[in-house]
């Protein structure tokens, strides 16, 4: 598990931080799209697949997500 920082640029896009990593990616899918649940797998720019615990939305907030799958692999 990882701490993520979400929070919406200024376009009104999902910004997706990882601070351990250094990376900051934008949102382009999640599983749950709706402000009483949002989240699931969540598709990130890079590619890769994070998952976050679907919870109403909330922004900006720090959470736990979980990688599913790297862009590279």
């Amino acid at each position: 598990m990882a701490k993520v920082m979400l929070r919406e640029n200024d376009a009104g896009k999902v910004l997706f931080y990882v601070a351990k990593k250094d990376m900051e990616e934008i949102i382009e899918s999640l599983e749950f799209d709706t402000e009483e649940k949002w989240g699931g797998n969540v598709n990130l720019t890079n590619g890769d697949v994070w998952f976050i615990a679907p919870a109403p939305k909330k922004l900006p907030n720090e959470i736990d997500a979980k990688i599913v799958s790297r862009g590279d692999d």
